[in-house]
């Protein structure tokens, strides 16, 4: 008997769902708290007009980051689990039409068809389901919508984000408040692209100058308004 010979692999697929949310809830708690702060002070407001401000950006924005993620994720959730139901009707009332559609498929991706029946044969002894699931309709266990998780991380990681400029308008100097939180929230923005591109597998370097790009343009929109509006009120 042949002895098959193995090998590790670490692949970062599985960390899909949650890496997004968390990326994203970060990224937009940096952005939309720093980009808040430094338009307000750009109006000359007070240290403490500017904390509250940040405070309640930062619960907002949490908020509706958790609930955002949740209603949206539940739709794609909703989506698969209906296409699951009529997956498992149909394998109960035409096994033959979906063995042939499987057959089908082991055929386009380039196996001869007496090879593909016998897969699709038996992997539909098996968990034929999840089979249909994978082939079929494209959904995977790593991959499947979790609403509850992506609201959890997109609501702590906003919070974590939001709370790094807010701690620098806390600490730095009114004169100088609008540069330093300008140049936290990029260099913020920069450590989140690398860290988070590392994590997903991928190369560091143009994700990290893509969220600091776009930051750069909200700070430097923000500011503008800031400075318009604040000199005519």
């Amino acid at each position: 008997m042949t002895r098959l010979k193995t090998h590790v692999e670490r692949h970062t697929v599985s960390r899909i769902g949650w890496l997004r949310a968390a990326v994203l809830g970060a990224n937009d708690g940096i952005v939309s708290t720093a980009s808040l702060i430094v338009g307000v002070a750009a109006a000359e407001t007070a240290r403490g007009g500017l904390i509250l401000t940040g405070l309640a950006g930062l619960v907002a924005g949490a908020m509706s980051m958790a609930a955002g993620e949740y209603v949206s994720v539940s739709s794609q959730a909703d989506s698969e689990a209906a296409d699951l139901a009529r997956e498992r009707q149909e394998l109960a009332t035409a096994p033959e039409a979906e063995l042939d559609e499987m057959t089908a498929i082991y055929v386009s991706r380039g196996l001869t068809p007496d090879l593909a029946r016998q897969v699709a044969e038996q992997l539909n002894a098996g968990d034929a389901l999840a089979a249909h699931a994978r082939d079929e309709l494209g959904i995977w266990e790593h991959t499947q919508a979790r609403p509850v998780q992506a609201a959890l991380t997109s609501a702590l990681t906003f919070s974590v984000g939001a709370a790094l400029p807010l701690a620098v308008a806390a600490l730095a100097p009114v004169p100088v408040m609008i540069p330093a939180i300008s140049a936290a929230a990029l260099a913020f923005l920069a450590v989140l692209g690398w860290v988070g591109a590392r994590a997903g597998g991928a190369s560091p370097y143009r994700p990290a100058l893509r969220v600091t790009f776009w930051g750069a343009l909200a700070l430097v929109a923000t500011w503008a308004i800031g400075k318009a509006f604040g000199a005519v009120v």
